[in-house]
């Protein structure tokens, strides 16, 4: 059964040009990449969750903020490793330089016995649509398509908002 990951995808209107939030993962791996090294906030879907509250949950803990709905479903996206990654996105703004990420333990270096700890997401900024073509994991650049879309009205958009009030606004 292949993985289950669940995010959201925070976007705003700056200039009349649609801007998407995204994240670049922490780590010793991730560290020299850029491009195409940039996700939607977004994690593992437990036992017993739901998606919807998997993303709300990863997009807190990845980014330290809540976000409040309504949310517009994106749907899913396959990658090449079979994750399958759904998705929601809300209209929201912050400034990216200082959100706060959950850490993660890891040996490093790599057989050392030591253990170091690192920020599961060590930068975020938003992105317009074509740096984000560039920046972006190609699987998940489809959602930021598939919001392109409902925003400009070429398809209707899904919004869910059964969960929306629960959230405070983004700031």
């Amino acid at each position: 059964m292949p993985k289950k990951s669940a995010g959201l995808l925070m976007y705003r209107v700056r200039d009349g040009a649609l801007e998407v939030l995204l994240v670049h993962p922490g780590g010793p791996f991730w560290a020299r990449k850029d491009a195409g090294a940039w996700f939607v906030p977004k994690g593992e879907v437990a036992p017993g969750e739901s998606d919807a509250e998997a993303a709300i949950r990863e997009f807190t803990e990845e980014t330290g903020l809540t976000p409040r709905g309504p949310y517009l479903t994106l749907g899913a996206v396959r990658h090449k490793s079979g994750k399958v990654v759904t998705a929601w996105a809300f209209e929201g703004d912050c400034d990216p330089s200082v959100l706060t990420s959950n850490t993660f333990l890891m040996e490093w270096p790599p057989h050392s016995g030591k253990q170091r700890e690192f920020p599961e997401i060590d930068r975020a900024a938003f992105f317009t649509l074509k740096a984000a073509k560039r920046k972006m994991h190609s699987a998940e650049f489809e959602f930021v398509s598939r919001l392109d879309n409902i925003r400009s009205g070429d398809s209707a958009p899904q919004a869910s908002s059964a969960r929306a009030s629960r959230h405070p606004m983004v700031s």
